[in-house]
């Protein structure tokens, strides 16, 4: 078989599109840094040359290249190491420990245009905790959360002078989720309107489905506790995707120009994602309550009651899950001919996108449990508050060019923390707030390159207002082969 550049180009494209992109994140929910050059530089990358990776940093370094092609395949690993504790329960360690994503990206850079394509992850959380753990809430099943969101991009890079980039890009994006969460009857009954007696101080739940259930309280269901445990659950076993998908688009803007012999500076506008709901029709709400006895032996109501758990099928909807604006300015100076060193400060709008978590669940027509055949074609809308705040990105770097062959890199990325200790949720805990990274990279030839980079996030603890302390720390690496042609 006659292996051409086309062939390879479009291989290494397909292996990224069919490869999973859900990872975990340390500046809120994106990555601390996109491609190993920026990861060893503290994710900084708005002002200098660093690969394809320009496509997730400032499209505009795309003109900073030389003139032919470039490829780029990369492999990450993300290894969050998360624990959840409340008092007088065991700790719970959550078992997601490794999450693998790739990355490529070609560009062509000819005259005064640089042009091509990038397959990438943007970010996203996962955390999995054991069926014996208190947040099962009594349910004994498992709790989980994934979320992954990757973008396939097209930059176009202009060069106005030998000073001057400008660029942009348009980001097909996708985003796909597993969920498995429980709250106890304490926690749903918060969620209550305060016709029902709920404070709605962490969240909402409404719908045909909640005052159905609630009109059997004081007469199928025990009035002093009618609830021990609820439910949501869609989650499947692809590597690929979660349950529930959606897609859309976004943009990026950006710059860099040239000051002196020196400096260059660059900034980028990334636009807030227009993604469609992501939906499942494989989901399923539970409900553990506490029954009349009677009435479930089929006859007349006792008084007494039995705890039983109610499983509603149907199609779950996550509503206007969006990837926030970012924005930020940065600087490169090259202090030797072997030393260089950069700077970023970003801006993300976690704010506008992270104000509540909304999910809308429809019940199937047709239900095989008995007990949720009173439920058929209900409706059950949950929201839960979030309140993430917009959230300030600082990343330094340094590059050492050692020998010919060889550059060493060091960086620091820091950043204010999005998630309020009130709203924490231990599914969910993008608290981060330091990263230290190093790097380097090797020339092989004039053609081929290799260079990686480690990050190491030293552990945040925060407790929410429910009472469970989460306890996160991490350790990133990523790997790219570059060729040149």
């Amino acid at each position: 078989m006659n292996i051409t550049k086309k062939n390879v180009v479009s291989l290494a494209v397909a292996t990224a599109l069919s490869t999973p992109l859900a990872v975990w994140a340390t500046n809120g929910m994106n990555l601390e840094a996109y491609g190993p050059i920026a990861g060893g530089m503290g994710g900084a990358a708005y002002a200098y040359d660093n690969g394809t990776a320009a496509v997730m940093n400032n499209p505009a370094t795309l003109g900073m290249m030389e003139e032919g092609s470039r490829l780029d395949v990369a492999v990450g690993s993300l290894g969050p190491d998360i624990s959840s504790s409340m008092a007088s329960e065991p700790k719970a360690n959550s078992s997601a420990t490794a999450f693998y994503m790739p990355a490529v990206g070609w560009v062509k850079k000819s005259g005064a245009l640089a042009y091509g394509v990038g397959v990438f992850a943007q970010g996203g959380m996962g955390t999995e905790y054991d069926s014996n753990s208190f947040l099962t809430a009594g349910s004994n099943e498992t709790v989980r959360s994934e979320v992954g969101v990757g973008r396939f991009l097209i930059p176009l890079s202009y060069s106005v002078n030998d000073k001057f980039n400008i660029a942009g890009s348009i980001d097909y994006v996708w985003a796909s989720m597993d969920l498995k969460m429980a709250m106890s009857g304490a926690q749903f009954a918060d969620m209550l309107a305060p016709a029902y007696n709920g404070t709605q101080e962490y969240g909402e739940v409404s719908g045909s489905m909640v005052d159905g259930m609630m009109a059997m309280v004081g007469t199928a269901l025990d009035p002093t506790g009618p609830v021990n445990w609820a439910r949501f659950d869609f989650s499947n076993n692809s590597p690929f995707l979660g349950e529930a998908f959606g897609s859309g688009f976004a943009g990026k803007l950006g710059f860099t120009y040239k000051v002196g012999s020196r400096w260059t500076v660059g900034a980028s506008y990334h636009s807030k994602t227009a993604l469609g709901d992501m939906t499942t029709g494989n989901a399923r709400v539970s409900m553990n309550v506490n029954m009349d006895d009677g009435l479930l032996a089929g006859g007349t109501p006792t008084g007494t009651y039995s705890s039983v758990s109610i499983p509603v099928t149907g199609k779950i909807r996550v509503k206007d899950f969006q990837w926030p604006q970012t924005y930020g300015i940065g600087a490169a100076f090259q202090a030797t001919d072997k030393i260089m060193i950069a700077a970023d400060v970003k801006r993300i709008g976690w704010e506008s996108v992270m104000k509540n978590f909304e999910m809308s669940f429809v019940a199937d027509a047709t239900q095989d449990n008995p007990l949720a055949a009173g439920f058929a074609g209900a409706d059950l809308d949950a929201t839960m508050y979030q309140n993430w705040k917009d959230q300030t990105v600082i990343a330094l770097g340094a590059a050492f060019q050692t020998t010919e062959q060889l550059v060493l890199r060091v960086g620091y990325n820091g950043s204010t923390n999005p998630v309020p200790d009130k709203y924490l949720n231990p599914l969910f805990p993008a608290t981060i707030k330091n990263n230290f990274t190093f790097g380097g990279g090797y020339e092989i030839n004039k053609a081929s390159s290799v260079n990686a980079s480690l990050t190491y996030a030293p552990e945040v603890t925060a407790t929410s207002g429910e009472g469970v302390t989460v306890s996160h720390s991490q350790i990133n690496w990523q790997v790219m082969y570059s060729h040149l042609f």
